[in-house]
């Protein structure tokens, strides 16, 4: 019986660092979203699951956002969460509207996490003081703020936390492709 259980914890641990950000875009106006992608072979069910984050500097997560009850999110799929007043454009592939005072600006920090084990699994900034406007990626100051990331098609399981890793310092060690604000060409697949 022991086996089966370690087994089966492996299992659930291996589907959930498979779930990751995909995209994040810090559009004009109320032109926000946050697309999570399931980069396993398995279907995992994200009521395990929340969006927490933290606005302009802080030492704790401030806002949980859980999916959509009984949500499951096949293998190679996306989940996108949007400003409730986002473009149609983005209302087109969003799955799950937050609030507008909810959503974010380039110095908020985002993180995908595992409810019963509050393990994260991927993240966006960093807790602590604000970095100002928004985080450096890829060597591009403030790249956070007014721009879409993309994340490198070379990435297949979040960062665990360690975003300076994910950021990167140039564009060849960073997990993330900066385009210009409102570039929403990728959005709705990874």
């Amino acid at each position: 019986m022991k086996l089966i259980m370690v087994l089966y914890l492996n299992t659930g641990i291996i589907m959930s660092q498979n779930l990751f950000f995909s995209e994040y875009a810090e559009g004009s106006s109320n032109n926000k979203y946050l697309e999570i992608y399931n980069g396993g072979s398995e279907t995992i069910n994200l009521n395990n699951y929340q969006l927490i984050n933290c606005r302009n500097g802080c030492d704790s997560w401030e806002h949980f956002h859980p999916f959509n009850e009984d949500t499951a999110l096949n293998a190679a799929d996306v989940w996108v969460f949007c400003a409730v007043d986002a473009n149609d454009v983005i209302k087109a592939e969003c799955n799950q509207t937050i609030a507008n005072n909810s959503i974010f600006n380039g110095d908020d920090v985002w993180a995908i996490q595992e409810i019963n084990t509050s393990t994260i699994l991927d993240k966006i900034g960093e807790i602590g003081d604000d970095p100002g406007s928004g985080w450096n990626v890829a060597g591009t100051s403030n790249a956070t703020k007014d721009h879409t990331l993309v994340r490198a098609s070379s990435v297949g399981s979040g960062n665990g936390g360690d975003w300076a890793s994910s950021a990167g310092t140039d564009a060849d060690d960073s997990e993330w492709v900066i385009l210009d604000q409102n570039t929403w060409d990728y959005l709705g697949s990874h």
